[in-house]
């Protein structure tokens, strides 16, 4: 990670941490860049989400793309996911998305797509941090070289329609509830289950630029169970602010969370022979339940770091066919680049008609774990990880919990602390192992 992008873009409180003239000299740097590069205007694709601020850092990112000889196509208030298959699709030489995802209003953030659609190589990126710093001077454009931009919703209708042709299944008759956040969800998820034929129920589709997260989307998800159960729904589900995250409710109103999602369509793809090397990728924080779920069907899985940007680079490298988060970042490799909320919701549609089942049924073989886990605020955040006799309290916990639980101690990349968390059949027996830990971590004077 540099020293302003993190895994998923340049994020923090708008004008505070990512301010616009951040945006302008990013704008001015990929204009530069990609023009200077490919010996030709840069042709850029910009979407945004319903926070108040991220008009100020389109406008702002639009200004330094022109001013440096881009044209800048904007696709208004539309999903990440979205600007990542145009930018793909339409041969655009990189793609912006202006979001903080499921962060509050006050948050924005700056995410950069490559022409393929996925993150941004990190190379290009240190580029960019190092113009932001002073560190490059790049030439301003003039007369007949200086960018525009272009209306181009007409990119965010063909995702939609993109999006249709993904369901083998018309959706008639059934009754089904989308929270969409108040974010970029708003604009795209209800047209496509409306052409669908379902009989759809919304909420939260009224953003007014500061309620995009508020009290409502994925991130709480309490909402959508209640609505479900009072409507009398199949299914619901919840997207958050840009759309590239899900999370389901059953009939009954239980949460149907990532870790389910991988393990239903998983199992679905081995069913039917596509599901390439027998694997499902997930990260480190998927529940145990999980892995025992997958083992019963005979299904394998790779575990990566946390973060959707190292489940897709697994995937990539390895072939795989999909992976994602328990937090619900989805990804379908055959149909896109990144986690795509609304493309997941089809797909457990998909599922779910297939195979004539409530979604209660198709999630209940994932029994979740118990887990327990604690943050350790320390001084040294390597020093406490490697201490030769925390490690070895944590193999002990290990062979202790044996086929019956798992423990994972790891390095918060974004605070001061460790994280310690134990899956076991009890919470006390989490309880008693977590603490088994963080009590030799205080011992050892590891301790802030």
């Amino acid at each position: 990670m540099g020293k302003y992008f993190g895994t998923d873009g340049f994020r923090g409180e708008a004008n505070v941490v990512l301010n616009y003239e951040h945006a302008i000299k990013i704008g001015r740097f990929l204009g530069w860049y990609y023009g200077a590069r490919l010996d030709k205007k840069a042709k850029i694709v910009i979407g945004k989400d319903t926070r108040r601020s991220s008009y100020m850092f389109e406008y702002a990112l639009c200004t330094g793309l022109m001013a440096s000889g881009a044209d800048a196509y904007i696709m208004h208030v539309t999903t990440t996911p979205s600007v990542a298959y145009i930018t793909r699709v339409d041969d655009f030489d990189c793609g912006i998305m202006i979001s903080a995802s499921h962060n509050p209003y006050y948050d924005n953030g700056i995410k950069l797509l490559n022409s393929n659609g996925e993150k941004m190589d990190e190379e290009t990126i240190l580029k960019v941090e190092e113009y932001i710093d002073g560190g490059l001077e790049i030439p301003v454009a003039s007369g007949h070289e200086i960018g525009r931009t272009v209306d181009y919703v007409a990119g965010r209708n063909r995702y939609i329609g993109y999006l249709i042709s993904m369901s083998k299944f018309s959706f008639k008759d059934k009754k089904v509830g989308l929270d969409v956040a108040n974010g970029a969800a708003w604009s795209i998820a209800k047209g496509v289950f409306d052409a669908l034929g379902a009989r759809t129920y919304v909420m939260n589709a009224e953003p007014d630029g500061y309620n995009i997260n508020t009290d409502c989307g994925s991130t709480h998800i309490e909402h959508l169970q209640k609505f479900v159960v009072d409507n009398g729904l199949d299914v619901g589900f919840a997207y958050d602010g840009d759309a590239d995250r899900c999370l389901c409710v059953d009939e009954k109103g239980n949460v149907v969370t990532g870790d389910h999602i991988l393990y239903i369509y998983g199992l679905y793809m081995k069913e039917r022979d596509k599901l390439l090397n027998n694997k499902v990728v997930t990260t480190v924080m998927s529940n145990f339940g999980l892995y025992k779920a997958f083992d019963k069907v005979g299904i394998e899985y790779e575990k990566t770091a946390v973060g959707d940007k190292y489940v897709y680079e697994n995937m990539v490298k390895n072939g795989h066919r999909i992976g994602g988060e328990q937090s619900g970042h989805i990804i379908f490799s055959k149909y896109a680049t990144t986690g795509d909320g609304i493309l997941t919701s089809l797909k457990m549609m998909e599922v779910m008609l297939a195979k004539e089942k409530p979604m209660s049924e198709l999630a209940a073989p994932v029994v979740f774990y118990p887990q327990v886990l604690k943050n350790v605020r320390v001084k040294s955040k390597p020093e406490a990880q490697n201490d030769p006799a925390v490690q070895a309290q944590v193999r002990k916990v290990a062979e202790e919990l044996g086929d019956d639980g798992r423990i994972l101690v790891r390095e918060s990349g974004t605070e001061p602390v460790i994280r310690v968390m134990v899956e076991a059949g009890s919470d006390e027996i989490c309880e008693k192992y977590v603490d088994s830990v963080i009590d030799v971590i205080k011992e050892d004077g590891h301790l802030a």
